[in-house]
């Protein structure tokens, strides 16, 4: 089963270590990204690592049109604490285990080099429904 998980900038229920990246120290980043690293690192070796990459604030919206051109928008945006930061896709036997994954995930380090135990999303992929026919 592969599961989304969600990392935000903030809008989740404060944290227990709950000062956002902007106030880190140069080192308190770089350790945050070298936990997220070796734990890519570790599901990489045990095959349940699909994906993941960490986002800039930047974006924009984008639709079809009825004249066939896309029309592009800087907004509407969520407020700034309700962007996603980054995510992770992981392929894993169980609800469980992605539950266990992301709380593991929580406690990567932050500000002062202690855990910010934040908030993830998860969510699991949606997979095709199974077609029952009479025989």
């Amino acid at each position: 089963m592969k599961y989304l998980f969600l990392k935000h900038y903030r809008g989740a229920p404060a944290g227990v270590n709950d000062h956002p990246m902007h106030e880190w120290t140069p080192e308190e980043v770089d350790a945050h990204i070298a936990y997220m690293d070796a734990f890519a690192e570790r599901l990489r070796e045990s095959g349940e690592f699909v994906g993941g990459e960490a986002l800039a604030p930047d974006g924009m919206w984008v639709r079809s049109s009825e004249s066939g051109s896309a029309p592009v928008t800087d907004g509407p945006f969520a407020e700034t604490k309700d962007l996603i930061a980054g995510w992770m896709v992981v392929d894993v036997e169980s609800e469980e285990r992605a539950i266990e994954l992301a709380a593991e995930l929580s406690s990567a380090p932050g500000y002062g080099g202690e855990p910010i135990h934040e908030w993830l999303e998860v969510r699991p992929f949606l997979t095709r429904l199974e077609t029952v026919t009479e025989a």
